[in-house]
Formats: structure tokens, sequence, C-alpha cells
């Protein structure tokens, strides 16, 4: 079970959303590089990196920030999300170094997207599904689309991507609690790796997820636990190697 820490970038500031509102935010330190650094040196080995402002503004705007933390840790799988939504984009962020990069609204809204860039960019396409009651929100969360979260899933995994991020919408950043339950129920329904985000909140969450690896859960991204302190992101990925034996994605 790989677990891996979020760094989220507003404004060039890492932060924390409630629910992906970008009027609630926390900010955690104006250095993201310095962030990164910290996660690598706790054993972090891989980073997610969101780009908040363009998930919303549907272009690149935190790119720099990203490249730099990029090529400051080559040895570290970085997957990127939040306003790629063409090929050049994608093409800029691999040529920065980044491993993966996370397709969000524009796979949802233009589903023959993510069958073009597999092919064009194999090994390097992850899609993420924002669910809220089983439903997909798009652009940065601020509208809920008609369609269902599985059935999407395994469109995408026919397209040939290598794995799918599930958040549960409703528990991200509220220190509640993965949603196990839907998750599991979501990685049931594909055979390709899907990464669990949203409600990670302290060592039982590792412990349940866990619990239910087997299932195709292979991976956890975790935000505000271990930025506010409830879960100390070392002990969390020892304890997943102890009771995870499953490959990492």
């Amino acid at each position: 079970m790989l677990m891996i820490p979020a760094i989220d970038l507003k404004d060039g500031k890492c932060v924390r959303l409630r629910q992906g509102d970008m009027s609630q935010d926390t900010v955690y330190s104006d250095d993201a590089l310095a962030v990164a650094k910290r996660w690598v040196k706790a054993g972090a080995r891989r980073l997610h990196i969101v780009d908040l402002n363009g998930a919303t503004d549907g272009r690149p705007v935190n790119h720099e920030i990203i490249h730099t933390v990029a090529e400051a840790f080559p040895d570290v799988p970085i997957q990127v999300g939040g306003g790629i939504r063409d090929e050049d984009t994608i093409q800029q962020y691999l040529d920065a170094g980044v491993r993966y990069v996370i397709l969000g609204t524009k796979a949802v809204t233009a589903p023959h997207f993510v069958s073009d860039v597999c092919l064009e960019f194999p090994g390097h396409i992850i899609v993420g599904l924002d669910a809220r009651e089983g439903k997909v929100a798009i652009e940065g969360w601020s509208k809920l689309s008609r369609h269902d979260a599985i059935d999407l899933a395994q469109h995408f995994e026919a397209d040939g991507v290598e794995a799918i991020v599930f958040t549960d919408i409703g528990r991200d950043g509220m220190m509640k609690g993965l949603n196990i339950e839907a998750t599991v129920a979501f990685a049931q329904s594909l055979t390709i790796p899907v990464i669990a985000s949203g409600g990670i909140t302290d060592l039982q969450d590792i412990r349940n997820l866990c619990a239910v690896a087997d299932e195709g859960i292979n991976g956890a991204i975790t935000g505000r636990a271990i930025y506010e302190g409830t879960l100390d992101f070392s002990e969390a990925q020892r304890l997943a190697d102890e009771l995870c034996d499953n490959p990492a994605p």
C-alpha cells in the first residue's frame, strides 16, 4: 500500500480545501519545494500535486512550481492533476520530469480524449474521478455531472489508463475517515489499481485500508491529516508496509 502525500497549490501556496471549496482554504506553507522535501525525507515514494487554480481555470497556473519540484526529485514519481486539458500540457509536464498526469474534468467532458492520450503517452495517464453519492463532480468539484463513477471508470480502464484516483468529495478535507464501503465497491468493479483519496484521518484509517487492499486498492492519498498532525506520514507508511503485501501501483 503506497501512502502518497498531497501537495495542493493555490496562488503558489500549499493549501488544503474543505470539500473542494476554494473559499475554504487553509494555508500551510508558501514554499511548495520545502513541503515536498519534508515528505520525501519522511519516506514518501510518490508525490501527489494538484494545481487547484488550474482545476478551476482549465489551464495550468502553478506549473512552474510543479516543474521545480519535479526537477528537484528526479527519482520520486510525481503525479500531477489540475487544469490538464490538452496534449501540449501533458507533454510539458512529462518533459519536466512528472511521471503521471491525472485527467479529471477533461476525461469526463470529452472521454475520447482519454483514449487518444493513452495511445500517445502510454504508461503516464491516470484518471481522477471525484464522486458524491456515486456521481462524478467536475471543474474543481464545482459542478456535479450525471455520470456514474463506476461506469466511467470501466470505460477508462478499457482505454488503458494506469490507475484511477477515487475521491469521495463528501469526506475530503473533513477529517471524518475514509469512505471504505464506497471505495471498495468502486475498486471491485475494476482490474486496474485504485488509489483512494478523501477523508484519511489517522492510523485506524490505514488499518481499515489495508484490510481491504486485496480488493484492488493499491495506494492512498493523504492531505489535511498529515498537515494537521493527526497522522504521522512516516508511521503511516511503515504501518502500510507491515500490514499490506500487495504491490504499489
